[in-house]
């Protein structure tokens, strides 16, 4: 029934690394999301160590991301019944989409729409106008099936790390600190580079991929 699908996880991982419903769950209904995957290196993984424990040092106690990924919708309540036609539609516009590079080198702080979680992301620095045409594809998708768009001039980021509340005002007086700790790395300023070569749609416990 869903030729597209590469592995399952537990439903339960959808409240993992931070992420939450923003709807409540009914039966029948599956969390989905569409991203773009992001597959760490261990540079990135020593650096995102030292910021979390600079982070700590000022009171901040955050939680490294378990997966890594930049966002290209909002999560979204699906009918299990539409997934195959949902997944189709989005392979058909993904379809004429090319491979691309994006990368990221400054730190924001963002917060959930709840402010029941703060993040610390890595902001998109080049890759923006693909990135736009990717969610317009998407969009187009959601759209078929009465479901939200993605946020109106988006910041696309890779989330980092996560605490819990709205802790975005004791964040924003350490960013500095944590900014210099990329800027003056080792081999000079930290570049996460993000290769787009595959979409990916999780919808509850499913995961389909989406070549470009």
């Amino acid at each position: 029934m869903f030729p597209d699908e590469v592995d399952s996880q537990s439903e339960e991982s959808d409240l993992h690394g931070g992420r939450i419903r923003s709807f409540k769950h009914e039966r029948g209904n599956w969390a989905t999301y569409v991203y773009l995957p992001y597959h760490p290196e261990e540079e990135f993984r020593l650096l995102l160590k030292e910021m979390l424990l600079v982070a700590r040092a000022r009171g901040v106690d955050m939680t490294p991301q378990e997966e890594f990924h930049l966002s290209l919708s909002q999560t979204v309540a699906l009918r299990h019944h539409w997934i195959q036609p949902f997944t189709q539609s989005l392979r058909a516009g993904l379809v004429h989409c090319k491979r691309f590079i994006c990368s990221a080198g400054r730190l924001r702080i963002y917060c959930n729409a709840e402010g029941t979680r703060t993040f610390l992301g890595m902001e998109v620095s080049t890759g923006h106008a693909q990135l736009l045409d990717l969610v317009q594809v998407v969009d187009k998708t959601m759209a078929e099936f009465h479901l939200d768009p993605f946020y109106k001039d988006p910041s696309f980021h890779v989330s980092l790390a996560w605490c819990v509340g709205d802790l975005r005002e004791q964040m924003k007086e350490g960013i500095q600190e944590l900014q210099s700790l990329v800027d003056d790395h080792e081999e000079g300023p930290f570049q996460l580079m993000l290769d787009c070569v595959e979409v990916h749609c999780r919808t509850g416990n499913k995961t389909f991929r989406f070549p470009l």
